[in-house]
């Protein structure tokens, strides 16, 4: 009869635990959180506040968390001893002490470790420890936070009466960003400028960079920045901007007057650094930007590969590596690319905030065969893997080594520059290219005479700031101390599900909802929307876990000083005065606010509204709303413009003019036997034929969508039904 019984969050985990452990252990599953704070007492917030106590009233999640507390409480009585070993988080702590209130348990002992190999799992459960009471603290002071927060401020949007459902104290201020940055788009001014640049017949280009007597600005110093969001590409350079083109036209009138010569020539290394292993912010930007992964995505595949024993645990804050892990990095370098051995064992340096406890997500063992791995996962947990991989190798490397070239020429009176970057020596970049693509300057000596062969000069403009991509704004709210690890993933669906924002062509983008939600909450409660003002509670959290204050104290206070009179101010905020992205009034509709596009209408020469609609491509047409009768346009795929709709008249003899009759075949339908009809249509400016069932009815049947035969030079073919034959 088993003895001891170990309780886990995730069911992926049992079947690997229980093969470690053997036949001495139960091993079971909580499936995440079991309780919750009811929806009892006064908003329905499950908790009271008196003066500086809080009084919390849990309920089971839901039927399927009754079923699992029954289930666990009959397996707590066929065991003498219970370990509770939940996610070595904050998350996982209260989920412990939810456990430990759930079933009864007095005293139960508690392990954490950060990968589930026999090693770790074994040392784990060899060195338990009590509750860690003060990480349980902050957890239920986030529930309680979040709750009051959503419970309280959500009432004030449902008053818009537009769909919005909710508000959130993460939620709201990651919104916010995303609406401030639409904001700049739509506001942006486009201004034209110049980029001049010479060619000599030497080999390289050089760009305008000023005057021999103008004041230089001085350069910058390099500074790395690790962007887990892109592989850099080569840099766009361009010349100190010209703001006008008679300006520009007479820079290249000059430079072609007046002879060139080489006035700076310097040349120096520079080491490239290691990139850190990763962080859980950190993959989710890089497999968003090399994967192409959703940040959801990237936590769900990752949670396989940590309860498959692959990765150790993928919500954390901190860089540190176990000095196991350096070691086996060094040996895999020694015996497989000693010139990337460094001298000494890499460090990298956490965030203030960071959990140092914990370790950087790595994997489990460096020398598992990559072969072997490809048949046992899937694509997607394969590419994530060997993604985690090579960052962390990586960052056990020696540094890229980096020639940097500074040429400066001169014509007359101009300046002109040029830089060069080779890669001496990859280092890291052999498992993480980071690095812009090799620039090569040739060989020149201060006062040699250059050979001009050509000088021109291009129009540019300059271009709005861009949308966030998901990893971009993953990148964003860890900067700004929105969130935790375990929150940016969840946050930014959320902002989905309530379409509040919408992906285009992978960017997210506000909607009219979202936009109109922000702008009354600006009004309403500004406060919750300023970064600073939310980085703020998360470090009040993060002092709460590390024991340094009550958790109790704060809430109360944190309600009665802020919350509770920002609510009352809140309410006096007339729910109509909300207004556009482009900070004009926006069109109405029975009560319905709409964002307003740069497309003015034919006739008063207002901007049209774009009214949502799930039944065109582009998601929404647009309307006039300042009183022309009948002014809709719908997006045209085939002329890139806005256009009218023609009348159903209009179609019809469109096509009468423009198709002949349609010729029947003898060739049977393979699904219903009716004669196929030979179909013509115009594909990349080609005309071209095809055969399609001639009864009009097939058009709209599924059963129908795959009866299309194309005309090849073996004759008629079909990718469902092959080739055609008499």
């Amino acid at each position: 009869m088993p003895k001891r019984l170990l309780v886990v969050e995730s069911p992926g985990k049992v079947k690997k635990l229980s093969q470690i452990l053997g036949s001495e252990w139960i091993v079971r599953a909580s499936c995440g959180h079991i309780r919750e704070l009811s929806n009892e007492g006064e908003d329905s917030l499950g908790f009271t506040m008196d003066g500086e106590r809080v009084e919390c009233r849990y309920i089971p999640r839901n039927q399927q968390a009754k079923e699992t507390i029954q289930q666990l409480k009959t397996a707590v009585k066929q065991v003498k001893e219970v370990i509770l070993a939940t996610d070595p988080d904050r998350e996982g702590e209260t989920i412990a002490w939810h456990l430990k209130e759930a079933l009864g348990l007095k005293e139960p002992k508690r392990v954490v470790y950060t990968e589930i190999t026999e090693s770790a799992v074994r040392a784990a459960i060899a060195n338990p420890r009590k509750l860690d009471f003060n990480l349980i603290g902050a957890g239920l002071c986030r529930d309680c936070l979040d709750k009051l927060v959503g419970y309280k401020g959500s009432p004030l949007v449902w008053a818009l009466n537009n769909g919005a459902k909710s508000v959130g104290r993460v939620q709201s201020a990651t919104l916010h960003l995303i609406c401030q940055r639409e904001r700049e788009i739509v506001s942006f001014v486009p201004q034209d400028y110049w980029s001049v640049w010479v060619d000599y017949a030497e080999g390289f280009r050089a760009f305008y960079k000023g005057t021999v007597n103008a004041p230089q600005e001085e350069a910058k110093p390099e500074t790395e920045v690790h962007d887990d969001t892109a592989v850099k590409a080569t840099e766009i350079t361009e010349s100190t901007r010209v703001l006008s083109e008679a300006e520009a036209t007479r820079l290249v009138e000059e430079a072609k007057r007046h002879p060139h010569q080489v006035v700076q020539y310097e040349g120096k290394t520079v080491n490239r650094q290691p990139p850190p292993p990763f962080i859980t912010s950190t993959l989710q930007q890089a497999a968003g930007s090399r994967l192409r992964f959703a940040p959801e995505k990237t936590m769900l595949v990752a949670q396989k590969l940590y309860e498959a024993g692959l990765i150790t645990y993928m919500r954390t804050d901190s860089v540190m590596l176990s000095p196991e892990f350096c070691a086996s990095a060094r040996k895999w370098l020694e015996q497989n690319d000693p010139e990337n051995v460094p001298p000494q064992t890499a460090r990298h340096r956490s965030s203030k905030t960071a959990q140092e406890a914990h370790e950087a997500i790595r994997p489990t063992d460096v020398f598992r065969p990559s072969a072997q791995l490809r048949v046992e996962l899937t694509t997607d947990e394969f590419n994530l893997y060997v993604l985690i991989w090579k960052r962390a190798i990586a960052s056990q490397c020696r540094p890229a080594i980096l020639r940097k070239t500074l040429v400066v020429t001169q014509s007359g009176d101009l300046l002109w520059q040029a830089r060069g970057q080779i890669v001496e020596f990859l280092g890291y970049t052999r498992y993480w290219s980071n690095l812009s693509k090799d620039t090569i300057l040739p060989n020149l000596q201060k006062g040699q005479m250059l050979s001009l062969e050509n000088a021109d000069h291009e129009k540019k403009q300059t271009q709005p700031p861009p949308r966030y991509s998901e990893p971009k704004l993953v990148q964003l709210m860890e900067r700004k101390g929105i969130g935790r690890p375990s929150t940016y993933s969840p946050t930014i669906a959320t902002l989905k599900k309530r379409d509040y924002v919408q992906l285009t062509k992978e960017n997210l983008q506000p909607t009219s909802l979202g936009l109109e939600v922000d702008d009354f909450l600006q009004k309403a409660l500004p406060d919750l929307l300023e970064t600073e003002f939310t980085a703020k509670m998360e470090d009040a959290l993060d002092a709460i876990a590390s024991g340094k204050q009550p958790w109790q104290h704060y809430l109360t206070n944190w309600h009665q000083n802020y919350f509770a009179p920002a609510l009352i101010k809140a309410k006096t905020v007339p729910v109509s005065s909300s207004s556009s992205a482009n900070g004009a009034k926006p069109a109405a509709v029975t009560g319905r606010k709409f964002e307003t596009s740069r497309t003015r209408c034919p006739q008063c020469k207002n901007h049209l509204a774009k009214i949502p609609s799930n039944k065109v491509k582009k998601k929404y047409f647009l309307k006039c709303m300042s009183g022309c009768e009948n002014v809709v346009l719908f997006w045209s795929e085939y002329t890139k413009t806005w256009e009218a709709p023609r009348s159903q008249t209009t179609k019809e003899k469109d096509i009468n003019l423009q198709k002949p009759p349609a010729n029947i075949t003898t060739y049977p339908c393979p699904i219903c036997k009716k004669p196929l009809e030979e179909y013509s249509y115009i594909k990349d400016g080609q005309n071209k034929t095809m055969l399609r069932c001639s009864n009009p009815k097939s058009r709209s049947d599924q059963k129908h969508k795959d009866v299309a035969y194309f005309n090849t030079q073996k004759g008629w073919w079909s990718p469902k039904f092959g080739e055609l034959k008499e």
